[in-house]
């Protein structure tokens, strides 16, 4: 049985599902991009993976925040879930609520995948990104070996 689709039809990307990165086309259509900002996140690059994780933490995380109609929502939202790994044993990321800051200053409830395997962040090959702008990662348009 598929698990309920949330009311809150909106989510925070960060990395590979941003507009113009190359996952963006899982988020599927439907849907409107703004700026915005996620404080209280730290964001790191994972090598080999080649994919960002957001955790909790002083900092903040640039981003778009993907807007949905309910039908486009109840269609993206098992790709988006798939995609970041919320059903694996252990999970790779969780979705949960926050406040994000939209570029026009006003603040807005989203949903952002945050990344649930903290002891890999202990590990080789994780590195904080400076500015919190996955878009200043040098190749972070190389799938790693899971080709995420």
């Amino acid at each position: 049985m598929a698990a309920p689709v949330p009311e809150l039809r909106s989510v925070f990307v960060y990395g590979t599902l941003m507009p113009g990165e190359r996952n963006a086309h899982v988020a599927g259509k439907g849907f409107t991009a703004q700026a915005a900002r996620l404080p209280g996140f730290r964001l790191f690059h994972l090598t080999p993976e080649g994919y960002p994780g957001v955790v909790r933490g002083e900092g903040e995380v640039s981003g778009f925040v993907l807007t949905y109609s309910p039908e486009a929502w109840a269609q993206a939202l098992p790709f988006l879930d798939h995609l970041e790994g919320l059903d694996e044993t252990p999970p790779l990321y969780r979705r949960e609520q926050v406040r994000v800051r939209l570029e026009s200053g006003d603040e807005a409830e989203s949903w952002v995948y945050i990344y649930a395997r903290p002891e890999r962040l202990e590990q080789a090959g994780v590195t904080e990104v400076a500015g919190g702008d996955w878009r200043t990662v040098a190749g972070r348009q190389e799938r790693g070996p899971d080709e995420r």
